[in-house]
């Protein structure tokens, strides 16, 4: 893809999120789409392009009376929409379609409507077969596994750990839209009930419903639509491994390093350039992950970095503004509100605005470090 030659034109979330028990799964999806069609001005029949995960794009299409030439239904978990602006954007860039629609809406904690396809396969999955045995039960057991080691070799303190979401409650406090806003303290988060050794409650993402949309087009196109285009300067993606006990190395995610690398690459920027971080964070851990396997720190000095409020308001690179899965909201995959933050950074309009801020990473995980994707936008294209 040509740096900057694709621009997101239309972004918008659900009119609510939290708990929505009055609105089915797919309703969720088409409340997000009309949103980011009214954002960008555009009807229905404008739209040839749709992409999502957790529903059938098949659904999506009938229930929305789209007729799409080109359709993306990639689903690898919680970064699937990273992988679906950089799938359309190579789509428009081929000619396949013109203007995609990329939508997410997930009944997480209602659980009304939900289906779809979804990862898994229970017991005859892999995982099924030669970890849940052995006592995993579900994501927060699951990821410790890596983080223990990466404490282990690292030296990574729990305080350093409870120090993420202490910083993204801070963000969250500004933002009148998270879920959680009051402030936080590393000891209230230490002292949280446990889930799974080492992470409490505090440090484990919210269980919510809602969903988000954008709408990716020609860059030459971005002058005909309402708002500040957003422009596509870099994109990766990579997957590992479905079984987190086969990671080539607990301490570091391949699938981050290779997505992350192919973004940087193909955007032209050094890390010196980027104003505005956002790194999906289901659990405290991942931002350590994120920050070492994308370059911005060295092996082991994402605790320290964090401590140091380098992460925080006014920090040197503000990361997660949005409040973050710990303290904004996570329905179950949160790429898509990572990039809508990344977005109305962006554009100027985020409720914990950076000033000036004028490129954003957006990096995604999907399951357990089974997948990555890495989106690296500006508001002024190459």
């Amino acid at each position: 893809m040509e740096s900057g030659s694709i621009a997101i034109v239309g972004a918008a979330e659900t009119t609510e999120l939290g708990k929505i028990p009055h609105v089915s799964q797919i309703q969720l999806h088409a409340d997000a789409a009309l949103n980011a069609l009214k954002d960008a001005g555009l009807k229905l029949s404008d739209i040839d392009g749709i992409a999502t995960a957790g529903e059938s794009p098949t659904n999506l299409a009938h229930y929305m009376g789209i007729v799409p030439t080109w359709v993306d239904g990639t689903s690898v978990g919680g970064c699937s929409f990273m992988l679906h602006v950089r799938h359309a954007a190579a789509a428009i860039n081929e000619g396949l379609c013109n203007t995609v629609l990329i939508t997410h809406g997930e009944s997480g904690r209602s659980n009304v409507g939900r289906g779809g396809f979804r990862g898994g396969g229970g017991g005859a999955s892999l995982a099924g077969q030669f970890e849940a045995p052995y006592g995993l039960m579900g994501p927060p057991s699951i990821f410790t596994i890596p983080f223990l080691r990466y404490m282990k070799e690292t030296g990574t303190t729990l305080e350093q750990l409870a120090m993420v979401a202490v910083v993204q409650r801070e963000w969250a406090g500004l933002n009148p839209r998270a879920s959680y806003r009051d402030p936080l303290t590393v000891e209230q988060v230490m002292n949280d009930r446990m889930i799974a050794y080492p992470f409490t409650k505090l440090e484990c993402c919210l269980v919510t419903d809602g969903g988000g949309a954008l709408i990716l087009t020609r860059a030459d196109r971005a002058a005909d639509f309402p708002h500040k285009p957003v422009y596509i300067l870099g994109t990766g993606e990579s997957v590992e491994t479905p079984m987190i006990s086969q990671m080539a190395d607990f301490t570091s995610s391949r699938a981050f390093r290779t997505a992350g690398k192919k973004a940087f690459a193909e955007a032209g920027i050094k890390h010196a350039d980027v104003d505005h971080l956002m790194i999906y964070d289901a659990f405290a851990h991942l931002p350590f992950y994120g920050l070492e396997d994308l370059g911005f720190c060295a092996p082991g000095e994402a605790g320290p970095f964090i401590e140091a409020r380098n992460t925080a308001i006014g920090g040197i690179l503000p990361m997660n503004t949005n409040g973050g899965g710990l303290s904004y909201m996570h329905s179950g995959m949160y790429g898509m509100y990572a990039l809508q933050e990344s977005v109305r950074q962006l554009r100027g309009v985020a409720p914990a605005q950076v000033i000036d801020a004028k490129v954003s990473v957006c990096h995604g995980v999907g399951g357990m470090f089974a997948a990555s994707g890495t989106i690296i936008m500006g508001n002024e294209s190459n």
